[in-house]
């Protein structure tokens, strides 16, 4: 059996709205910041340097979320996804192979659409603890 896919993710919440990026190979579907882990890194120092190079911002607090078991969305493998809630430092502006930033918001319309990790899994426990837009 393959292994599955190991990720670390960010869910940064704004005034009720959810950031997700895109990235340059599928510029319609949206994830949350992150990626994977290098040899030996563990998941915060994973998520920091994912964020450095993503959006070009730090985060000031990293709270662990939820862990999140999926087929990703691009690589269509079993994926194992922990969430963490980050509040950060700096303007996120879409880097290296990110294609662009975008604000969920669920009670609106959003652009392109949403990885099954995120729209499932991360949206329906950041509603219920109240930090996103219900529908």
């Amino acid at each position: 059996m393959k292994h599955p896919l190991v990720v670390v993710a960010a869910a940064i919440v704004d005034a009720g709205r959810l950031l997700l990026v895109s990235k340059l190979i599928a510029p319609n579907v949206y994830y949350l910041p992150g990626g994977k882990l290098e040899e030996g890194e563990d998941p915060t120092a994973a998520l920091v340097r994912e964020l450095a190079e993503e959006l070009g911002v730090v985060p000031r607090l990293l709270r662990p979320f939820a862990e999140v078991t999926e087929v990703a969305a691009l690589e269509l493998v079993p994926m194992q996804m922990t969430v963490f809630l980050a509040d950060i430092e700096g303007i996120p502006l879409a880097r290296n192979e990110i294609a662009g930033l975008a604000w969920l918001n669920p009670a609106e319309s959003f652009p392109g659409s949403v990885a099954p990790a995120v729209e499932k899994h991360v949206v329906p426990r950041l509603q219920e603890r109240g930090l996103l837009a219900a529908p």
